[in-house]
């Protein structure tokens, strides 16, 4: 089979990192880039790439099997829209809308043209995330009952200056953190009913949250509890106990959930498991 022609749009720090991957994959060839700053006219420079100032020259000009989109949240459905008219599949960063009625749009859009369009969640494909789903659904557990899970950590300033909407609503830790936990608790604990949520810009003041607390209840009667905040000195992320990414500090020992069912619970990712026999009090 011929390789993929693909483009990825927005080449700041998770664009660059998807351009890194296109570029060394052996099955794909990276035609484009799209990105009106001058450093990403440099990088399509020194890949020998052409590079476009926004997406709707990109696509008139260019013959593609695809397009990734790591853009700011806000332009993930006009851009999906854009690409699902003109018949291009995509693979948007997370998350897919900053409101809940764009991604409804997009949903019903997507769905009546059939252009596939997938969502960024690479934690579906940790080897951790895929063990301790093993466990919970192997029924050692019992019913699940409640989960609590936390992202605490602290984003420097120069995470901000680098990209100012990180500052504007859509761009808080909610829908760019806690979204990837989303993931992980849906893969398990099931689907998501109802979720309610307090929130705070206190720390840093900016026009969107730093620090937020949520509720959450699943279609099985399960309920849990989640903390995030990109203001608080804490080692209790997925970064920072999974050691998956090399760019965070790494602390071994701590978790970041805690699942726990009738028959017993599991703390992720050190894997720890406690269980009881049935009917009997710990």
């Amino acid at each position: 089979m011929p390789n993929l022609n693909l483009a990825v749009v927005g080449a700041g720090l998770i664009g660059r990192r998807h351009i890194e991957l296109v570029w060394a994959h052996g099955g794909c060839d990276l035609v484009a880039i799209a990105d009106p700053a001058a450093p990403a006219q440099q990088l399509a420079e020194s890949l020998g790439v052409r590079c476009y100032s926004g997406l709707t020259d990109l696509l008139v000009v260019e013959r593609l099997d695809g397009v990734i989109l790591a853009t700011p949240n806000s332009h993930h459905v006009d851009q999906c829209l854009a690409c699902v008219a003109t018949g291009v599949p995509v693979l948007v960063e997370k998350p897919v809308a900053d409101t809940y009625a764009a991604g409804q749009q997009l949903r019903t859009a997507v769905e009546g043209a059939g252009v596939p369009v997938i969502v960024g969640h690479h934690r579906v494909h940790s080897p951790i995330l895929q063990r301790a789903v093993d466990i919970v659904a192997g029924g050692v557990l019992g019913d699940i009952v409640t989960v609590s899970g936390s992202a605490l950590f602290y984003k420097p300033d120069d995470y901000f200056a680098a990209a100012p909407w990180r500052t504007q609503p859509g761009g808080g830790p909610v829908l760019i953190n806690f979204i990837h936990d989303v993931g992980n608790l849906r893969a398990l604990c099931g689907e998501i009913a109802e979720v309610q949520a307090f929130t705070s810009n206190q720390a840093r003041g900016h026009a969107v949250e730093d620090t937020a607390s949520i509720g959450l209840r699943f279609v099985s009667g399960a309920v849990g509890s989640f903390v995030i905040s990109d203001v608080a000195a804490s080692a209790r992320s997925w970064e920072q106990t999974s050691g998956e990414n090399e760019a965070y500090a790494r602390y071994d020992g701590e978790d970041c959930y805690q699942i726990a069912g009738t028959r017993g619970s599991l703390a992720v990712p050190t894997m720890r498991l406690q269980t009881y026999p049935q009917g009997t009090a710990p």
